[in-house]
């Protein structure tokens, strides 16, 4: 089979990583009863609430889009609507599924350049209008990190949890990268989560190593009421289930899900440092994650296009590199020497 360079276009492109690969081999012995009820499943839904300390109730998906949408779909009646960022990948990237699996909740979408919600925009989404002919604000979901690879602090995850609970909402996160932002802030899930008072967490699995799966996480048991049913008519229970929670006994237990997320950021870092040295490159954003978005002339990135790298440039223009658990310390040094390369032969230009 032909082998392809390692790209950083997406933390998609990546492998399953040996801690998910092993769980899931140890898994796949003889006959075990379907649907969730296995030790597997029972295992991994306690490994979540031991590193998080609380006793949630915790589902499983084969997505990120399916997760969001079915959580913010249990927080909300049709006439309810739920605040975002613009740039919330809810609202640009999960093609209106979050509307169509809450029966028609809007999305009330805040103006952000950098991706980040404050309690002010919250505040004045939830507070511009309260007549009959409006829908009803229920909920408010934050990306962490959020698309444009920023990091809620505890702090600001607290200051807008406030306002939520002042303003009778509640409060989602859509945690794709979650293990990325616990890395960057060296804290524990908790500290980010129920504790700053986020009621309903999505825990990316997919882009932290393994091959498919989130977690949805209730830290009040009471928002998860007759989820089981929610997520059997939406397609998300899974017949052989503990093919789906097995792999999160290798992240977690092993402790990889940090592991991974930690490297990938560091090679971000790398990254980053190596752009502030460049004439006419730099990060469009502060590399706070495992994510690097480069603004550079379009010479510049078309050079790197023909060098054969790969990226996207849907936000603002800018490229984005995106590393995964398996980032090659050395392909990052060739995406470094390539764009010193072409930024060089560029300036000479000008």
């Amino acid at each position: 089979m032909q082998q392809f360079p390692q790209q950083f276009a997406s933390d998609n492109y990546a492998g399953i990583c040996p801690q998910a690969w092993a769980a899931m081999e140890a898994a796949n012995q003889g006959h075990v009863p379907a649907y969730g009820d296995d030790v597997w499943t029972d295992r991994a839904a306690d490994a979540f609430r031991t590193l998080f300390g609380i006793d949630c109730e915790v589902f499983f998906a084969f997505n990120g889009t399916a997760a969001n949408s079915l959580a913010l779909a249990a927080l909300c009646q049709s006439y309810h609507s739920v605040i975002c960022s613009s740039s919330a990948h809810v609202e640009t990237d999960e093609c209106g599924a979050p509307e169509f699996f809450s029966n028609g909740s809007k999305l009330l979408v805040a103006s952000t350049p950098d991706g980040k919600l404050t309690p002010n925009a919250v505040r004045t989404l939830a507070t511009g209008r309260s007549d009959i002919h409006f829908p009803k604000p229920r909920a408010v979901t934050i990306t962490q990190p959020t698309e444009t690879g920023l990091v809620y602090s505890i702090a600001e995850i607290k200051a807008i949890s406030q306002v939520c609970r002042e303003l009778g909402l509640r409060l989602h996160m859509d945690g794709a990268r979650f293990a990325n932002a616990c890395a960057a802030l060296d804290c524990s899930p908790a500290d980010i989560t129920w504790k700053a008072g986020v009621d309903v967490l999505c825990f990316g699995g997919t882009k932290n190593g393994m091959a498919v799966g989130e977690a949805i996480l209730f830290f009040n048991r009471d928002l998860a009421l007759d989820f089981e049913w929610r997520c059997k008519q939406a397609g998300q229970l899974a017949s052989k289930m503990r093919f789906l929670a097995a792999p999160w006994i290798g992240m977690l237990e092993s402790g990889a899900w940090l592991d991974n997320a930690r490297h990938a950021n560091e090679c971000a870092s790398r990254l980053a440092t190596a752009v502030a040295g460049l004439e006419g490159v730099k990060t469009a954003y502060p590399v706070q994650a495992n994510a690097v978005f480069v603004t550079a002339p379009a010479p510049v990135l078309e050079g790197l296009r023909q060098r054969g790298w790969r990226f996207y440039t849907f936000i603002g223009g800018a490229a984005r590199f995106m590393f995964a658990w398996d980032a090659d310390p050395a392909r990052v040094t060739a995406l470094i020497g390539d764009l010193r390369v072409v930024a060089e032969r560029e300036a000479c230009l000008l």
